[in-house]
């Protein structure tokens, strides 16, 4: 018993202390299309399973109270009841009901959000490269010609094309207000899509355990009016410098670094694993074989530190 009891006060505790995290309670803010989608789906599994939950509660404290003991004869007998067969039709069909709906929901969300949200149909979607190093966030704009490490700026009432890659182990890309998460993989390139409503400053970080520095690996995400966003292009072009090689590469050996803008993004030099450059091509610089191999030894010695 006094196990028991010792179990019970440290799950309350852990309660506790979990309810004083706010990252997860984010998903019900959302400030974009995607997010509101996802974050209704949620809402709306949780109502189905709360009515299940009270069906079930209903149900067991009804048998509970007519199927208590009473002070009967020892000899007493209950009558004999055949099965219902129109009530094991229901407490079949009802379960096969909730799956089929609770399934038509998530793949109806799923293939919404994995598009570009119809409410931005007619523009053109800003391309943004996320790629993760241990542990780190380069984001490469290709159209605009800049890069930035550890945030990211975007305009808001526009849809954004994240294209995801990792020059390191497996990382999950989530900026939980805007959309859902997705793996950032070596060797290929996954996308997301996703929208700001508003203007504002959102949190992003890695969902997926990478490392020990795994805690650290946040970034802020600031979705801007239209006007501010080519002010701030504008103001990187002029001011920040360019991003070379060799700093590109100190910076994937870093373990960790503050935020940097630059004029210039490593794509230029470091492409993105997709078309010609998919698969093992990943990592190398196409000028040698000897640099290829190095990029390559560079990306396997960081996965090995991460584990």
């Amino acid at each position: 018993m006094k196990k028991k009891w010792i179990a019970l006060t440290l799950f309350s505790i852990t309660a506790i202390f979990l309810a004083g995290c706010d990252n997860p309670l984010l998903i019900f803010d959302p400030k974009g299309p995607q997010a509101r989608t996802l974050s209704s789906t949620i809402l709306f599994s949780m109502a189905m399973m709360a009515g299940i939950l009270f069906v079930v509660y209903v149900l067991y404290t009804v048998v509970l109270v007519k199927y208590r003991a009473s002070k009967l004869n020892d000899d007493y007998e209950p009558p004999h009841e055949e099965g219902n067969k129109w009530l094991e039709i229901i407490w079949t069909a009802i379960p096969v009901i909730l799956v089929v709906v609770l399934s038509f929901v998530t793949v109806s969300s799923t293939s919404t959000v994995e598009q570009k949200s119809v409410a931005y149909a007619d523009q053109k979607p800003v391309v943004i490269y996320a790629s993760s190093s241990n542990w780190k966030w380069h984001f490469s704009y290709p159209e605009e010609g800049i890069e930035t490490v550890n945030y990211v700026n975007f305009p808001a009432n526009r849809p954004i094309e994240f294209r995801l890659y990792s020059y390191g182990p497996i990382t999950s890309f989530w900026i939980p207000q805007l959309a859902g998460q997705k793996y950032a993989m070596s060797d290929m390139v996954t996308k997301i899509h996703m929208s700001a409503d508003v203007p504002g400053s959102f949190m992003g970080k890695n969902s997926n355990f990478s490392g020990k520095g795994f805690a650290q690996m946040e970034f802020e995400a600031q979705a801007l009016s239209d006007a501010d966003y080519k002010e701030w292009v504008a103001d990187v072009k002029a001011t920040a410098p360019k991003l070379t090689e060799d700093e590109f590469d100190n910076l994937l050996k870093a373990e960790q670094v503050g935020r940097k803008t630059y004029s210039s993004n490593h794509l230029e030099f470091r492409p993105a694993p997709e078309m010609d450059h998919g698969g093992h091509h990943h990592g190398g610089s196409t000028s040698t074989g000897d640099k290829d191999k190095g990029h390559e030894d560079m990306d396997m010695d960081m996965d090995h530190d991460a584990h």
